[in-house]
């Protein structure tokens, strides 16, 4: 959703105008600008950001849980053949997405802040540079990806996994394989088209290709007698027909006809820039998730390991699909931050964060409240075993605490994303995680013998670090200063296309 209507009252019109008043020239306008630029903010304003908070945030959120469900209706297909394909299928699904698919995703977010700045600045042609820039080199880092993947049977034998299990995994990951490259593909395609504020047409993809899977998995997991093979075929053919519906819509529609110039050979220049955000932004997603899959190995160190392990994956489960609110809202206020800054309106970026903010912690509490109430019910969709129920409610509380924190989290990594912070944020993840998160967990649930309650307070405990230290960076920020290097950002990626043409 275009601001067209506020685009005189950015402080500058033009990235390339801007930067040359930066340097010197024009003084007296920025100081003009800078005096009038932080107006004030009316009622009218906040309840305008909130309805374009809340319009991008509901398509993002559904098309994150459509797309979470692809593999999900995988694993539940392969489930009616048995045990060991179970287990094969979900032990293959859970090391592709820390092998590959959390490596991809934190790659691609460094378009949150390439594509969303340049929007804002209206330097449209730069958004389809940055694509393919991305799309280029995620297709190479996925060639390792996919040999890693080739060889997943060795590696988890080597890391003592049962024989049996590694073998069906193995398998599955290997006719896994062509989606890899689908999968970074989605990500480049996905954020090209958000950062523009098109986002129903994403939705729509992601809808029709989950309906699809269903029908595909059944043909071939039960018609054509490739068994949990099937699943992992029919993942690579609906990725790929989402990749293959996106980029028609991306070539055909007169929304991306100022955006996507078709290919050019500028794509293949200032790699090391985008490196220089994609690294962090892929240290900021993965040591987040790896932490998580952690627990899950930790937890089977403890005594009554199946019921521990049991328990702790209703969690994981149950709080992954509860993410799915913050992440939608994490990526509404990465557009948001990422278009004004980059327009040249901070003062709408500092109050995006605030909306977001705001947001975030009443969807916490709703959803922390549900939980609760829920607490005594909810295990029975996984186990009929009171045991296993009685401990679900005892950890639901605990649980509800962490969602509401990471939801906190999830939206100033957001701001992070739209400023360009991916660096910072790494440093904090690393921070929270691995010298708070982990020994924290360790001493709780082995010291102290609290048990998989210790590990879920170890990563309250990373959460409470994690949103401490982001808030307050949040709060010292400079915003005028962050869109200058927004500006900056813009300037220097197009004088390097210039140079090179």
């Amino acid at each position: 959703m275009e601001r067209e209507d506020q685009s005189q009252s950015g402080y500058l019109q033009s990235p390339l105008i801007q930067h040359s008043y930066s340097s010197g020239q024009g003084d007296g306008l920025v100081v003009k600008e800078k005096q009038s630029s932080w107006k004030r903010t009316e009622r009218s304003d906040v309840v305008e950001e909130v309805k374009r908070q809340l319009w991008l945030a509901g398509p993002l959120i559904t098309v994150t849980l459509l797309n979470f469900g692809l593999n999900l209706i995988s694993v539940m297909f392969v489930g009616h053949l048995g045990e060991l394909a179970l287990s094969g299928a979900s032990m293959a699904t859970s090391f592709a997405s820390v092998t590959g698919f959390s490596l991809l995703q934190g790659m691609a977010s460094a378009l949150d802040t390439f594509c969303g700045q340049s929007y804002g600045a209206k330097q449209y042609h730069m958004l389809g540079i940055h694509m393919q820039r991305a799309m280029f080199i995620l297709m190479t880092v996925s060639i390792p990806l996919a040999v890693i993947w080739a060889n997943t049977r060795s590696i988890l034998i080597f890391f003592g996994q049962d024989p049996e299990i590694a073998a069906a995994a193995g398998s599955y990951a290997t006719c896994m394989l062509p989606t890899v490259f689908a999968y970074g593909l989605i990500q480049c395609l996905n954020r090209f088209l958000q950062t523009q504020n098109i986002v129903y047409p994403m939705m729509c993809s992601s809808g029709i290709t989950t309906l699809l899977h269903v029908l595909i998995c059944w043909i071939l997991v039960f018609k054509s007698g490739l068994g949990s093979k099937g699943a992992a075929v029919a993942n690579s053919i609906s990725y790929w027909l989402n990749v293959t519906m996106l980029t028609l819509y991306i070539k055909f529609s007169p929304s991306c006809a100022k955006t996507w110039k078709g290919f050019s050979k500028e794509a293949l220049h200032n790699i090391p820039t985008f490196f220089r955000l994609a690294i962090p932004s892929a240290v900021m997603v993965c040591l987040e998730m790896w932490s998580f899959e952690l627990m899950v190995l930790l937890s089977g160190l403890l005594p009554n390991p199946k019921l521990e392990t049991s328990v702790l994956s209703i969690c994981l489960n149950s709080s992954a699909t509860v993410w799915m609110i913050p992440f939608g809202l994490s990526g509404a206020v990465s557009i948001r931050v990422s278009n004004e800054l980059g327009a040249g309106r901070p003062w709408i970026a500092r109050l995006a964060v605030h909306v977001v903010l705001a947001i975030a912690i009443i969807q916490g509490i709703l959803v922390g409240t549900v939980m609760i109430l829920i607490r005594n019910i909810w295990g029975y969709a996984y186990s009929n075993e009171v045991e296993v129920v009685e401990y679900v409610a005892i950890m639901f509380p605990i649980l509800a605490a962490s969602n509401f924190l990471d939801g906190l989290q999830c939206v100033l990594s957001g701001t992070a994303r739209g400023c360009g912070w991916q660096k910072i944020g790494a440093f904090v993840n690393l921070g929270s995680y691995y010298l708070v998160g982990i020994p924290s967990a360790i001493v709780l649930a082995f010291v102290l013998h609290i048990g998989g309650k210790g590990l879920w307070l170890g990563i309250i405990c990373a959460l409470i670090v994690q949103v401490c230290s982001l808030m307050i960076i949040t709060i010292r920020t400079d915003w005028e200063q962050q869109a200058k290097k927004a500006t900056d950002r813009v300037y220097n990626s197009v004088t390097a296309e210039s140079l090179v043409s």
